[in-house]
């Protein structure tokens, strides 16, 4: 895992923004080919004319992919880079972003595997159960439809691939920093384990 992580640090940040987005646009394609577009829900409105207007929304998710990783890791690396200063640490803010994208890899595995379990275990599924799924997460616990969809991001967002991508952001960090590391796993802690968690339960009080 760390000579991986080390062989990444290396890569071009363009690079690998590039890759970042190019994987995540065909993933959202096949999701859509292959899944949404055999749901009866879209097919219904597909025959009553709003083809076009499904077409349009697929077409803006497909281009806003490169303007919300932008934000996402710009916000992360920008959380990392105060609590490298507050905990004394002298990193370059590219080095930062190139970490976020790394520890984003690991929401690829989560969406292979929906794209997979929905095309060859439960071929036939609705709209519903589609945007309920969200594997290994506390979501699968709950009855998506009886829940206050308040609560349908946050239980999604709680997984065990989050816990994955606190790991690689950690090692992440360490190769990076290279100090002690128990500072640095209180730093990914502090400056972004703990905003995110803040930010679930922000979104819980505010949802309407």
């Amino acid at each position: 895992m760390k000579n991986f992580i080390s062989s990444l640090l290396e890569t071009n940040g363009k690079f690998l923004f590039l890759f970042v987005c190019l994987t995540t646009f065909l993933l959202l394609l096949m999701k859509k080919n292959f899944i949404e577009a055999e749901i009866a829900a879209f097919e219904v409105l597909e025959g009553q004319g709003h083809g076009g207007v499904i077409s349009l929304m697929n077409a803006l998710q497909y281009f806003s992919i490169p303007i919300i990783y932008f934000w996402k890791f710009t916000i992360i690396s920008f959380m990392l880079w105060i609590g490298c200063f507050t905990f004394g640490f002298k990193i370059n803010y590219n080095t930062l972003w190139k970490v976020a994208m790394i520890s984003e890899l690991v929401f690829f595995l989560p969406e292979l595997i929906k794209i997979f379990y929905f095309i060859l275990i439960f071929p036939d599924p609705n709209l519903h159960e589609v945007r309920a799924f969200y594997p290994f997460s506390l979501m699968s616990l709950f009855d998506y439809e009886a829940l206050s969809p308040a609560w349908h991001y946050p239980l999604k967002a709680l997984n065990i691939f989050e816990l994955v991508y606190w790991f690689v952001l950690i090692q992440s960090l360490k190769l990076t920093i290279k100090k002690d590391p128990v500072q640095i796993r209180w730093l990914a802690m502090s400056f972004y384990t703990g905003p995110f968690i803040l930010w679930l339960c922000y979104y819980v009080i505010i949802y309407k």
